[in-house]
């Protein structure tokens, strides 16, 4: 144990298409060049984007994935979104645009959606409730309902789990169990 807990703060991806990474990223999930360069090191090409002004990069990524590697060592990067009208145009951009595997799903904790990027890692954007739900939670989401039937929906799923508790209750506990830990 160091004393204290790290943040995650950026995460780093090789890829094997940097233009079509680029553009995605840029354009569906909305964040901003920041930076470019090839490596001295590390002989690369890497592009740095942040969605954060006070961050110069939230994501790198690095040409040089290996085209013969088909499984992604990236579990999910996640991205969270204001609320549910946000949550909507995001479900809608995606399935407009056919990006693979779209799921809609109700954490109870979160509302989330999932989805591919070019090269096959997974992404989610989520919402925070006001409810902490123990995980793995999952009932789907239904987006031909409107933004408050959705929020009526994921507030009754939360309320019917017995452990449920309200998220400020579950931070406070959590701010104590991590505090116990320093």
């Amino acid at each position: 144990m160091v004393g204290f807990t790290p943040n995650l703060s950026h995460m780093g991806i090789y890829v094997r298409d940097l233009a079509a990474m680029e553009a995605f990223y840029t354009g569906v999930m909305g964040l901003t060049v920041t930076d470019r360069g090839q490596g001295i090191k590390f002989p690369v090409d890497y592009v740095f984007m942040s969605a954060d002004p006070a961050k110069h990069h939230q994501i790198v990524m690095c040409s040089g994935r290996p085209p013969n590697v088909q499984f992604s060592t990236v579990f999910q990067m996640s991205f969270r979104v204001p609320d549910v009208t946000a949550l909507r145009k995001m479900y809608d951009l995606a399935a407009r645009l056919g990006l693979a595997d779209l799921q809609p799903i109700d954490h109870g904790n979160a509302l989330s959606i999932y989805f591919r990027d070019p090269e096959g890692n997974m992404i989610e954007v989520y919402m925070d409730t006001d409810h902490y739900v123990p995980q793995p939670h999952y009932h789907p989401i239904d987006f031909s309902l409107t933004d408050q039937e959705i929020l009526d929906r994921a507030n009754a799923h939360a309320l019917s789990d017995a452990a449920r508790e309200p998220r400020e209750t579950w931070e406070e506990r959590m701010a104590v169990i991590m505090g116990a830990r320093a």
